[in-house]
Parts: C-alpha cells; sequence; structure tokens
C-alpha cells in the first residue's frame, strides 16, 4: 500500500465535491486528506487528495473520477517529484515556566507563535505530513488543547 497524492481539476460548481467524496466512500477508498480551492483557471476549482492504495487501486480510482461530469482532469501528483506542504494550528498548554523549552521546539521547526494566553500558546507549522506528526509529537508532553491542520495541498515540481 502506498500514499498517493492526487489532484483533480474539477468545474467549480455546487455539490462537485459531494459527489467525488462519494464516488471514494462507495467504492470503498479512503480519503486520508483533501484540499480543495480555486486554481489558476476562473470557473475551475483543484482537489488535492491524499489517499492510500496499489497502482491498480489508483488506476480504478482515476477512471472512476473521468466518468464524473464535473471533472476535467486527473493527475497523480506522487508519480513525479513533487511539492506538499500542510499547514498546522497547535494550540498547547503552557504556563510561563514551560514556555522557552516550548519556544525551542518551534524554532527547531521553523514553525511559529501566533497567539499567547495566561495559560496557553498557539502555534502554526507548515511542512510536509510528516514534519508537522514529528513537532505534534515533541508538543504533546506539554499537553496539546486543541489541534487543527489544513491537509495537504501540492503540485508538481519545475
Amino acid at each position: 500500500m502506498r500514499r498517493h497524492t492526487i489532484s483533480v481539476l474539477v468545474n467549480n460548481q455546487p455539490g462537485v465535491l459531494q459527489r467525488v467524496s462519494g464516488l471514494f466512500g462507495r467504492r470503498g477508498f479512503n480519503i486520508e486528506s483533501i484540499t480543495v480551492g480555486a486554481s489558476e483557471e476562473q470557473g475551475l476549482s483543484r482537489m488535492v487528495i491524499v489517499t492510500t492504495g496499489d497502482d491498480r487501486t489508483l488506476e480504478q480510482i482515476s477512471k472512476q473520477l473521468y466518468k464524473l461530469v464535473d471533472v476535467i482532469k486527473v493527475v497523480d501528483l506522487s508519480a513525479n517529484p513533487m511539492v506538499a506542504r500542510e499547514l498546522a494550528l497547535i494550540k498547547i498548554s503552557a504556563v510561563p515556566a514551560q514556555r522557552p523549552e516550548i519556544l525551542g521546539i518551534v524554532e527547531t521547526f521553523r514553525a511559529a507563535v501566533v497567539d499567547i494566553g495566561p495559560h496557553s500558546l498557539v502555534v502554526q507549522a507548515v511542512g510536509d505530513t510528516d514534519k508537522i506528526d514529528a513537532m505534534a509529537e515533541l508538543l504533546k508532553p506539554y499537553g496539546i488543547r486543541e489541534f487543527s491542520r489544513t491537509g495537504v495541498t501540492a503540485m508538481t515540481r519545475g
């Protein structure tokens, strides 16, 4: 089982996201992450979907997506060198005495503190999924109160 990152260019119409995600559910394919936003062409949106499966599964997903009327183009980004990023906001319990240790972790991961409260810090981290996971793991002992991440967005390099 490999991890695949798929870019799907679709018409920006109501219900397209529901039809795409429904297709995955009906076929028994899992969506690990999905991001949707405007593309470089007006009237079109780009979905970046991360899923797992073998090459045969990916081929099946691609064929099924092309059967949807609003799907324009499907590209397996993970087949080529790509740039993939994710954004995470992490609220950590942080009494003033612990803050220097937490700030050391934040600096190591080139993240940023975006909010400071009396008993908490909110950290913003941008990077690949492994970087976000590693930083969260190091912050766990301090007490993660809230954790929100965007999901992967990606494009091929060059």
